[in-house]
């Protein structure tokens, strides 16, 4: 019986690992900005914190924290956040371990600490990235002033609908991902007053660039007039909480 024991024991403990080894391998296998993207931003310039950060600095004192979605690095949305800072936002897009934003919820903490000329910060994410934003609104909500989702919105237990932040959601036609049903859904976790903007011809990867994603639709708008409008009605909303 010892042995029987003991041998099950080594055998948990390998199915541990391989299991471990697995998650980390698929977790490397990430969507990289496009070659395009590159050519409209500077990535170096932006790199900040020992490469931990990508920094677009801005001459206002509003900020934005961008969580990337699963498994996209986070260049993929540089040009979201080269645009906004010549708006005058000071935008932040952050490594997360793994490549997965919840693994990260808390790196808002150290870059508030770094950045203390933003006196109002708002919380992005795509996808994933918005679940990762919503987690950490709902425990430091003196921290933040809105929450801003990219095909995105707060996952079930995380219930906002009396909450006095500000909240856009940004979705789009034809994202097989984030679809119209998920996110009219999730509109009992939101407040009455969110105001939510659906992006016409758009898909779930147009949020960043970076290529087609497995399970998104077909856009029928190009991907940099996806951007544009996204950055548009993030600066237009944000301009809106002025006083």
């Amino acid at each position: 019986m010892k042995r029987f024991f003991k041998w099950a024991g080594i055998l948990l403990l390998a199915l541990i690992v391989i299991g471990g080894l697995s998650f980390y391998v698929w977790s490397q296998q990430t969507y990289s900005a496009t070659s395009s993207l590159k050519e409209k931003v500077d990535l170096q310039k932006a790199e900040a914190k020992d490469g931990k950060w990508l920094v677009f600095e801005g001459e206002g004192d509003k900020g934005v924290i961008l969580y990337p979605g699963a498994k996209v690095e986070k260049e993929a949305y540089a040009y979201i956040g080269q645009e906004l800072s010549e708006r005058g936002y000071t935008v932040v897009i952050p490594d997360v371990p793994l490549n997965l934003a919840f693994f990260g919820v808390n790196v808002p903490d150290e870059i508030m600490k770094e950045y203390k000329g933003v006196k109002e910060w708002y919380l992005s994410g795509h996808s994933l990235g918005g679940v990762a934003a919503s987690s950490y609104a709902a425990d430091h909500p003196d921290k933040v002033k809105g929450i801003i989702y990219l095909a995105s919105y707060p996952a079930e237990s995380t219930d906002f609908s009396s909450s006095d932040l500000s909240f856009l959601s940004i979705w789009a036609e034809n994202d097989g991902l984030a679809t119209k049903e998920k996110i009219d859904k999730s509109k009992s976790l939101l407040p009455v007053d969110t105001e939510f903007h659906e992006v016409k011809g758009g898909n779930h990867a147009g949020f960043g660039v970076y290529g087609a994603q497995k399970g998104d639709g077909k856009a029928t708008k190009s991907v940099w007039n996806q951007q544009d409008e996204v950055i548009k009605t993030i600066d237009e909303w944000i301009q809106g909480r002025a006083g």
